[in-house]
């Protein structure tokens, strides 16, 4: 039986394991046995964007809005895949720079300015109370339901005294956490790292608890996955539920959610604080890259589930974030509840001690220690040792951020739901990103423009979700919210400038980053940079270049005496001797320090005050000239131009390498061609001589035997006239070739009935085949098949192509097929063999130039002699045919199975297109 005082004693014996890791874990730290040293831990600390909006509100948006909830983890996963690009960019320049915060990062890359610093930290106050509220809220009602069930909660928090709050007491117990082990050193811009462990812990925890109630969801409540989803695709209620159009926003809403959830992570001081500031070394980022988002697919794999589940078994009218809860409960169990009881209480504090953490730095040193530097009544100058009291005006604004975050949870948190709450923090958190992002590339963004920017983004928040909530709390008059102020409905701050149907995250994230990025660049663009702000712009952009120096931007002098009693004053005794290290101990205090110390120093204080307060402490005891800043630049711009060359010259030599390989390639194809024409020439050379001798012989025998008989001297002349015939063939085939390659190849076109000419074909070689003992079929569908052509060419074409099929065709039953068919506008004449075929890498070398292939017997597989030939006719037939606008090419036999050689011409026109395709061809038209 579950008693209030059990529940009690297990949520604050947890609180106090967290306490014990986090000691642990700072004790590691002084051994030099660092807990935080692994890419894991680095990764799990990350998750600490997993709050208890992800433990109850992802199933509570899951049950209403059906999938939108997947988009809160795919921009977070989208932006860990740019982490080699962003993060780590961030990281190494939060190292060179001592950032200790997101205000101290954008005020350090806008010239260390100390205004545009505290309006940063102001806004992050403002825009992250609630996400604090929401995870007090969380506590309370989780607490509530574990407690009250099956009774609902019946939570008022403004009608109930604070001390009867539970999430009150846990807000104190956090403070005591975060002042522990948030500020035992004063440089915020050392590692947590106690802090850190307990947070990787935490991780654990709550992926371990979700789990669990997944798995008894799925595999206890129900029968499997299988029989969950048929039980919720047969209830009415969840017709649709997971679809598309279940999103609030439709189409405009998943793509808004998806920006706003990318850019909130890059920007809410959280996870700069896990994903920066305590980053330990910037190869970590490459295991985080793919292990946060595996961590954000199991937390979130039985989310689905559980929503159906609710819906299905759960009261209707209940509330869906405490789902999580209430399954458990209503099985009648003790021990589950309670693990997710404890679960939820690690997401929640996790959140609020890293984002305390966050804020506290902001405020001591962005909002807090500007106005007491400046402050003539409190004489901080004269004082001795203000160490201490730096530290305690960081624990005081941990307390009173706790108190400001518990106070927003009691009097508006009623209002909205668990993801309500975050959502409205996560477009606050966005204003930080164009201010961030731009900043990190592009040089010309000024401070004026970044603040202006910030002002004027966060101005629309207010207004578009801010105020809204204030209104639907009681606490303002929602008239304006459905008429709009004065009356004026196209400034409703749900349908601004008339803007409606869309969801008011996406809305508002819209016309916030309309002004906050238009104002930017606009103002940007016609204001100028200090000399300060343009080095910090150059050493931001050009952070990730190896080799990049950051010299020091101090080239006045003071005192050793005069900066030691600076440090003291502010850091203490130790930190001071660690900037002074490597000095000389005796030297007098009279002496000059070298520029390098002063920055050291700068850094120091930078690390414990942010760099805009440390800038005016440094300002204030050094003498002469500040900065040699145009040195700086040129410093900077000539390691830019070298960095520009270095990748000039690579270009160039991939350029180079490519060109050589081109060449090389060419090379070989040249020397391939030079084989071909030696190969050309003696196989012409044997085949002029062979006829030649030929007809030498037989003509001596005639000249020299005048008594031979008459018949003898009759066959030796018709061999004589044969072999004349043979060569000319042979010369007229070179001359075609030649003719062709020079563009002088005389056609004469006309419309003619390719039918017809290819039976002609087949009656001129039907004999050369059958003495071959090749059989010739015949098929031609048509009786006319009228295309343009030169009838002497395109019958030598036909012809070629017959020839070359009876000698490729089988040794055995040899066979050839010629079809004539009408293809989409064409007509196709094929000519086939049943012989071994043309293999693939094949069938465009036997178009080419003096090229033949060896013929391959079918069983045996033994090359046999070429045919004889000149390896002219298929390059000179492809010629003709691609004059006459047609094709040629070799594909598989259908029918036979050996090769098929296809050629393809156009349909002739009608006559009344005649005259226009005789111009054309600039020959006189058919008579």
């Amino acid at each position: 039986m579950r008693t209030d005082l059990m529940v009690l004693g297990i949520a604050f014996g947890y609180l106090a394991l967290l306490f014990v890791i986090a000691a642990w874990g700072d004790r590691r730290a002084e051994q030099g046995r660092s807990v935080i040293g692994s890419p894991t831990v680095y990764a799990l600390s990350i998750a600490v964007y997993c709050t208890a909006w992800t433990f109850y509100g992802s199933v509570g948006r899951a049950a209403e809005y059906g999938p939108s909830f997947l988009l809160i983890y795919l921009g977070p996963t989208l932006a860990m895949l740019a982490s080699p690009f962003v993060i780590r960019k961030m990281v190494r320049i939060a190292r060179a720079q001592r950032i200790t915060s997101i205000a101290d990062f954008i005020s350090a890359r806008y010239g260390k300015s100390g205004g545009l610093g505290a309006l940063v930290a102001l806004i992050a106050l403002i825009g992250i109370t609630p996400y604090i509220a929401l995870q007090l809220k969380a506590i309370t009602l989780s607490h509530a339901v574990l407690m009250n069930y099956p009774e609902p909660p019946g939570l008022r928090l403004v009608e109930e005294a604070f001390w009867d709050d539970k999430s009150f007491w846990v807000a104190l117990v956090l403070a005591v956490f975060i002042i522990l082990f948030g500020t035992r050193y004063l440089d915020a811009s050392e590692r947590h790292e106690g802090m850190v462990a307990a947070i990787a812990f935490e991780s654990l925890v709550k992926l371990f608890a979700f789990l669990a109630v997944g798995v008894f969801t799925v595999f206890v409540l129900f029968n499997g996955p299988g029989d969950l989803f048929a039980r919720a695709a047969a209830h009415p209620q969840l017709n649709g539920a997971l679809s598309l159009e279940a999103v609030p926003g439709g189409g405009v809403g998943w793509v808004g959610t998806l920006v706003l959830a990318f850019l909130a992570f890059l920007s809410l001081p959280r996870q700069f604080q896990v994903l920066v500031v305590e980053n330990v070394d910037e190869r970590h980022i490459k295991r985080a890259s793919w292990l946060f988002p595996l961590y954000l697919l199991a937390i979130n794999l039985f989310v689905i589930p559980i929503a159906l589940a609710g819906v299905l078994l759960g009261d209707p009218g209940g509330d869906p974030d405490s789902f999580v809860l209430t399954l458990p409960l209503s099985a009648g169990l003790e021990g589950l509840p309670l693990l997710v009881f404890i679960g939820g209480l690690s997401a929640a504090t996790g959140m609020v001690i890293v984002e305390t953490i966050a804020l506290s730095t902001m405020v001591s040193n962005h909002l807090v220690m500007p106005l007491l530097l400046r402050s003539p009544r409190l004489h901080l100058g004269s004082r001795g040792d203000l160490s201490g009291w730096l530290l305690g005006i960081r624990r005081v604004a941990i307390v009173m951020i706790l108190l400001l975050g518990y106070l927003y949870h009691a009097l508006i948190g009623d209002s909205y739901s668990l993801v309500t709450i975050g959502l409205v923090s996560f477009a606050a958190a966005t204003q930080f990103a164009p201010a961030l992002l731009l900043g990190l590339y592009w040089r010309g963004a000024t401070r004026v423009g970044a603040s202006l920017g910030l002002i004027a983004g966060f101005s629309v928040w207010v207004y578009t979700l801010l105020l809204p909530g204030f209104a639907q709390s009681g606490w303002l008059d929602d008239a304006f919210l459905t008429h709009g102020p004065m009356g004026l409905a196209w400034l409703r701050p749900y349908a601004l400038f008339g803007l409606e149907g869309w969801d008011i995250y996406s809305h508002s994230l819209l016309w916030s980053q309309l002004a906050n990025v238009g104002t930017l660049v606009g103002v940007s663009l016609f204001t100028r940079q200090s000399r300060l702000e343009q080095t910090q712009a150059a050493l931001f952009t050009e952070a990730l270049h190896t080799s990049l120096v950051y010299p020091s931007l101090w080239q006045g002098q003071t005192t050793r005496g005069e900066l030691e009693a600076l440090l003291n004053r502010y850091l203490g005794a130790p930190a001071t001797a660690r900037v002074f290290a490597g000095l000389e101990r005796q030297a007098s205090k009279d002496q000059a320090v070298p520029p390098e110390v002063i920055a050291r120093a700068e850094q120091a204080l930078a690390g414990a005050l942010g760099n805009a307060s440390a800038r005016v402490l440094i300002n204030s005891v050094v003498r002469g000239e500040a900065l040699d800043l145009e040195a700086v630049l040129s410093i900077l711009d000539t390691t830019s131009q070298m960095l520009e060359y270095n990748r000039q010259l690579e270009q160039k030599s991939r350029e180079l390498a490519e060109i050589g390989e081109e060449l090389r390639s060419a090379n070989e194809r040249l020397r391939e061609l030079d084989r071909l024409k030696d190969e050309f020439v003696a196989m012409v050379s044997h085949e002029l001589r062979t006829p030649l001798t030929s007809i030498r012989a037989f003509a001596e025998i005639l000249r020299d035997s005048r008594d031979l008989p008459e018949d003898k001297q009759r066959h030796f002349l018709d061999v004589v006239v044969l072999e004349s015939q043979r060569l000319s063939r042979l010369i007229e085939e070179i001359l075609d070739l030649a003719r062709l390659e020079s563009g002088r190849l005389t056609l004469h076109p006309q419309r003619l009935n390719l039918a017809a000419l290819a039976r002609h074909s087949v009656d001129a070689v039907h004999r050369v085949q059958e003495d071959r003992g090749v059989a010739l079929d015949v098929e031609i569908t048509a009786d006319e098949a009228p295309v343009i052509g030169d009838p002497d060419r395109l019958e030598q074409v036909i012809i070629n192509l017959l020839d070359n099929a009876g000698k490729f065709a089988a040794d055995e039953d040899p066979r050839v097929l010629l079809r004539l068919e009408h293809h989409k506008g064409h007509y196709r004449l094929s000519v086939e063999d049943n012989g071994p075929g043309i293999g693939e890498e094949e069938r465009e070398q036997v178009f080419e130039k003096f090229h033949q292939i060896e013929q391959h017997g079918a069983s045996s597989g033994q090359t046999r002699r070429r045919p004889r030939g000149s390896g002219l006719g298929l390059p000179i037939s492809r010629g003709i045919v691609a004059h006459l606008g047609g094709r040629l090419w070799v594909e598989n036999a259908p029918t036979l199975g050996g090769a098929c050689l296809v050629m393809e011409l156009p349909v002739a026109p009608a006559d009344s297109e005649r005259q226009e395709v005789a111009k054309a061809n600039k020959t006189p038209p058919e008579r």
